[in-house]
């Protein structure tokens, strides 16, 4: 893996900051940075020597600037970074969510610091959170999306292309509300939907789940991540979730007025279409 960046600055020791910084070991200077002073010690014992509380060491020198945290801390952040010495030169980057709020937010601070700015949303994760669930292959195959409604330069944008290519990633380049909409119907509402499947399957008998396949886990599995960011990525996108919500009502009142009629040749064409539609993904 060869990088075109010299050191990188990854503020947010979580799933995925973690994830990026095993991923660079080998092959790139890196510093992780956590809030939380007590962090440093747990991490350095799990193996990652470059974890710091001090933000200047974090930016220091740093030609990267990766935001790991959750998009509504991005701008304090950003802004502390930048009081802490981040080079001019640097580019910064995130791994939230949504698109639109950091380009958004980042920008009077940005505007005043002169950094470009490109956003990212590796789609990788899983239901489990924190740095004991990072993975160095976390990243493969995973497709990242690229918005640079902030105009970054074209070398930049290449630059940081290659970067996540370099990690696994498949990448596109989107605009900010094209990436909000996508990600509402492929990320957000499935979210939605795995919950309010374990309320509806489970809600009064609990025991119910010891009696299920792997359907029940299946569909349910993303419910079990982290509901305090989950809350916050839902109300980040709360336009497009609705929408697609209000989409997915639609779609299940054919199925109950299929249901209620009896009508068998309906639900197997409903049943027909959804299996098309999911066996296009590969």
């Amino acid at each position: 893996m060869s990088q075109a960046f010299h050191k990188i600055g990854i503020l947010g020791g979580g799933l995925l900051g973690g994830s990026i910084a095993l991923a660079l070991r080998e092959n790139a200077d890196v510093q992780l940075w956590f809030r939380k002073p007590e962090a440093i010690s747990p991490a350095r014992e799990a193996g990652f020597a470059e974890a710091t509380n001090h933000l200047k060491e974090a930016v220091s020198e740093a030609d990267l600037l990766i935001l790991a945290v959750p998009v509504g801390a991005m701008p304090a952040l950003l802004s502390a970074a930048v009081e802490a010495g981040l080079p001019k030169g640097c580019l910064v980057t995130d791994v939230g969510s949504v698109k639109a709020a950091p380009h958004r937010d980042l920008a009077p601070i940005l505007a005043k610091s002169g950094n470009p700015f490109i956003g990212s949303h590796p789609m990788a994760g899983s239901e489990r959170n924190g740095l004991s669930a990072a993975r160095a292959d976390l990243f493969q195959n995973a497709a990242c999306l690229l918005t640079n409604d902030s105009g970054a330069d074209t070398v930049l944008c290449e630059k940081l292309e290659n970067f996540w290519k370099s990690l696994g990633c498949r990448t596109k380049w989107l605009v900010a509300a094209e990436h909000d909409r996508l990600v509402a119907r492929i990320s957000h509402l499935p979210h939605v939907t795995a919950a309010a499947t374990a309320f509806a399957a489970l809600f009064g008998d609990t025991s119910a789940g010891a009696l299920s396949g792997g359907g029940l886990r299946d569909t349910t599995r993303v419910a079990g991540g982290n509901p305090e960011m989950w809350a916050e990525i839902l109300l980040e996108n709360r336009i497009e979730v609705s929408r697609s919500i209000r989409e997915t009502i639609a779609k299940l009142e054919e199925f109950l007025v299929a249901l209620d009629g009896a009508n068998q040749e309906e639900l197997r064409s409903l049943l027909d279409a959804a299996k098309a539609l999911r066996d296009t993904i590969t």
